[in-house]
């Protein structure tokens, strides 16, 4: 389903004359102290006092001064992204900064939702826990791997993966146009990046994930996540949003529902959506959260496009 994104005028819009895309990050992006500037800033204490409470961890503590090792594990570093991702959203609202559009990288769609008003901040906060348990469960039930492959079209690298015999592998994310992650059993996974290097890659970078993430291997929990999902209601979205499963809007909440599902097992088309935002107009993309990754890669998709990094309330874009 489309939606017409030239419908709807933001404050940010009407006070800039520019379009902005709010971009949201997902598992990897956490950092050491992500969060330390929340105190002085009432609405972003909120979302985390709201999120130690919802989900009995110090997440707090965790995401201001916690170590690197204790905001690696997935059941932690997924609520631990979506919350300071909130808290940095909540606080340009108040300042009067509201996007034009949302989307977000695999687990920043949920913050993208939530910023929507699809779900509700509490609800979104339970589901990346459960998420991120989910995934973690299956991590230790199969050796999986996820690589990057750098230097070779996405296409080589999709051709590449149906060569290979081991094992389960295929595309996770399509990050840039010459940088490809690809997910499966860890001897598959191992055989592909053999086979990359010889293709003429210019790089290949194993990943510290604890799984294999946006691959088949994660159909054990689809449906496990699936009945969690139908535990919560799902509103028509007030923003729209991009889905980085399709590279398209969506507005349907039965649809999300679906897409947040099989988003577990599918591909990030990151580069798809991104030049979607281009084709659509959109004058700026700016990240919400910890990192600038997404604003790595939106640099090299659409380099005639504004992209912006804001880790803190401090910073502007």
């Amino acid at each position: 389903m489309t939606v017409d994104v030239f419908t709807r005028e933001q404050p940010d819009q009407l006070a800039t004359g520019r379009r902005t895309l709010a971009l949201f990050p997902g598992q990897g992006s956490q950092r050491p102290g992500m969060a330390a500037w929340i105190t002085g800033y009432p609405v972003a204490e909120e979302v985390f006092q709201r999120a130690d409470d919802i989900l009995g961890i110090p997440l707090t503590r965790l995401c201001v001064e916690g170590t690197a090792d204790q905001l690696r594990a997935t059941d932690v570093a997924q609520p631990a992204i979506v919350a300071t991702s909130l808290a940095l959203s909540a606080v340009r609202a108040q300042q009067g900064s509201v996007p034009a559009a949302v989307a977000g990288h695999s687990l920043g769609e949920f913050t993208a939702l939530a910023v929507a008003g699809v779900l509700d901040e509490d609800a979104v906060l339970r589901l990346v826990r459960r998420r991120g348990e989910l995934m973690a469960e299956v991590s230790h039930r199969y050796d999986g791997a996820m690589s990057a492959v750098i230097g070779l079209a996405a296409e080589q690298v999709d051709a590449l993966c149906a060569q290979v015999t081991s094992g389960v592998v295929g595309v996770a994310n399509y990050n840039q146009p010459t940088q490809t992650v690809v997910s499966g059993a860890a001897a598959a996974v191992a055989d592909l990046e053999d086979l990359a290097r010889v293709a003429g890659a210019t790089k290949v970078v194993r990943l510290k994930v604890a799984g294999a993430f946006h691959s088949p291997l994660m159909a054990d929990i689809a449906d496990v996540f699936g009945a969690e999902l139908d535990r919560y209601t799902l509103h028509p979205p007030s923003t729209p949003v991009l889905s980085a499963v399709t590279a398209d809007y969506v507005a349907d909440p039965t649809e999300i529902r679906a897409l947040l599902r099989g988003q577990l097992l599918a591909p990030v088309r990151w580069v798809e959506t991104v030049r979607r935002a281009t084709a659509d107009g959109y004058d700026d993309l700016v990240e919400l959260g910890p990192g600038q990754v997404l604003t790595g890669f939106s640099r090299r998709i659409a380099p005639d496009l504004t992209s912006t990094a804001i880790s803190t309330p401090e910073q502007h874009g």
